[in-house]
C-alpha cells in the first residue's frame, strides 16, 4: 500500500464530490490534508473530521476564493507555512453550459479563472518547494473535455485544454527533479468522463425532464451519447488513481492525460 506519512496533501474544491473522494484516499494513506472549498462552518467540521477518521494525522481547512489571485496566493501562503504541500490536486472547477454566440462574458471569465488560471497561480507557487524537497505530485483534475470538445462548452473545454497543457509544460520543466528513490517531482492529469457529481446534475436533470422526470433514462441518455461503458464512474474511483499518482513507484509517469471515461475518448 501507498504510504504517505509526513506527507502534506492540498486538494481544492474538496468538502465534496471528487475532492473529497481523493482528499479521503490520500488521508487513508496517512497524509496531513488541507482542505479548501466552498461550504459552511458545519460542512467544514464534519469534512475534517471525517478525514481524521479516515487516517490523516491532521486535517485543516484553508480558505480562499480561487477568482482572486491575490486570495489564492495567501491560501498558498497559509498552506506553505503550515509545512508546504508535497501534493497538489488541482480540483476545484465550475461549468457553465450555452451556445458559444450566447455565453456571457463574465461567465467564460469565471470557468478560466477558476478551471485554469487558478491551476497556474497554485502550481507556480508550489512546484519550487517540491523540486527543492526531491519529491511532489500534482495531480489536475481536468476532464475528458480536456482530450475532446463537446457543444455548448467553450469555457470548460478552453480550460480543461489548457489545463492539459499547462500540465504537460509543468511536467517538462521538473521532470529531472529528484530521483527514483525519493520519488521524484510529477506533473499529471487525470480526465474523469460521466463521474456522479454535482456538477453533472443540470445536464441529468435536463435529460431526466425531457423523459418524464426520470432521473435514470436522463443519465442513461447521457452515457449512451458519449460514454460506451454505459457505466458512470464512482469519485472514489478517481481517488484511487490519485493515491496511485502519488506512490515513488510512479516517478516516471509525468505529462499525461490519464482519461476514466469507460472509452468515450477511445472513439
Amino acid at each position: 500500500m501507498t504510504d504517505l506519512s509526513g506527507k502534506t496533501a492540498l486538494i481544492t474544491g474538496s468538502v465534496q464530490g471528487i475532492g473529497l473522494a481523493v482528499a479521503r484516499s490520500l488521508a487513508a494513506a496517512g497524509a496531513r490534508i488541507a482542505v479548501h472549498g466552498l461550504a459552511g462552518d458545519q460542512q467544514i467540521s464534519e469534512v475534517c473530521a471525517d478525514l481524521r477518521d479516515k487516517g490523516a494525522p491532521q486535517a485543516e481547512f484553508f480558505h480562499g476564493d480561487l477568482r482572486d489571485g491575490d486570495q489564492t496566493a495567501a491560501m498558498m501562503v497559509a498552506v506553505a507555512e503550515w509545512g508546504g504541500a508535497d501534493i497538489l490536486v488541482n480540483n476545484a472547477g465550475i461549468q457553465h453550459t450555452a451556445p458559444l454566440a450566447d455565453m456571457p462574458y463574465e461567465k467564460w471569465q469565471q470557468v478560466l479563472q477558476i478551471n485554469l488560471t487558478a491551476a497556474f497561480c497554485t502550481m507556480r507557487a508550489a512546484l519550487p518547494g517540491m523540486a527543492k524537497r526531491g519529491y511532489g505530485r500534482v495531480i489536475n483534475i481536468a476532464s475528458v473535455h480536456g482530450l475532446v470538445a463537446s457543444r455548448e462548452k467553450a469555457p470548460y473545454v478552453a480550460a480543461k485544454f489548457g489545463l492539459v497543457g499547462l500540465s504537460r509544460v509543468a511536467a517538462l520543466e521538473y521532470a529531472a527533479s529528484g530521483s527514483k528513490a525519493r520519488g521524484g517531482v510529477t506533473v499529471n492529469c487525470i480526465c474523469p468522463g460521466w463521474t456522479e457529481t454535482a456538477i453533472i446534475e443540470p445536464q441529468i436533470a435536463a435529460r431526466a425532464q425531457a423523459h418524464g422526470g426520470d432521473r435514470d433514462a436522463g443519465i442513461a441518455e447521457l452515457l449512451a451519447e458519449k460514454q460506451p461503458s454505459l457505466r458512470t464512474s464512482d469519485p472514489s474511483e478517481i481517488g484511487a488513481l490519485a493515491l496511485w499518482l502519488c506512490d515513488p513507484v510512479a516517478h516516471n509517469v509525468t505529462g499525461t492525460s490519464i482519461p476514466v471515461d469507460g472509452g468515450w475518448t477511445a472513439q
